[in-house]
């Protein structure tokens, strides 16, 4: 993002609370509860603060139990793919709950929030300056369009600047 992060220090809480989850996984693979902990506290944080999170980040936690889901530590990774169909899926499960979830594996696929038509914010007009500009500009006025009753004429060719 290249403009102002409303809540700054809330996402670097988050993001503090989400890299310390991946130390104490990759320090200790036993120690799967403080993980949990910490993104529990990381969800009730960005919910309570009504933030959004990256997609990556959120397709990585558990929505059941809140565990952090590395493959081969906390989950079982693999490749399922639909009978008569190309599309192709994989499917995580969480050891902690048990609880599947499916990922499409689309080479072609574009989140919503990395589209271009996404990015781009209306622009808000401001009514002060809206009002002095309406008071700057001469009125317009119509063209005469008495050559217009002309046949063969065309109305482009008919408004002309007034002298």
């Amino acid at each position: 993002m290249s403009g102002q992060v409303k809540d700054k220090e809330a996402y670097q809480r988050l993001n503090y609370l989400y890299q310390a989850a991946h130390c104490v996984l990759s320090q200790n693979p036993e120690n799967v509860e403080l993980a949990r902990f910490y993104c529990f506290t990381q969800r009730t944080i960005a919910k309570r603060l009504v933030l959004r999170q990256d997609p990556s980040v959120k397709r990585t936690i558990c929505k059941k139990c809140c565990s952090l889901l590395i493959p081969g530590v906390t989950t079982t990774t693999r490749q399922q793919r639909k009978r008569g169909k190309k599309s192709c899926f994989t499917v995580q499960r969480c050891l902690c709950c048990k609880r599947s979830k499916k990922l499409l594996n689309d080479p072609d696929y574009c989140l919503w929030q990395d589209r271009p038509e996404a990015q781009a914010q209306p622009q808000q007009k401001q009514p002060d300056e809206d009002s002095s500009r309406k008071q700057n500009q001469p009125k317009k006025t119509k063209p005469d369009r008495s050559d217009c009753s002309k046949a063969g004429t065309s109305s482009a060719t008919a408004e002309q600047k007034p002298a």
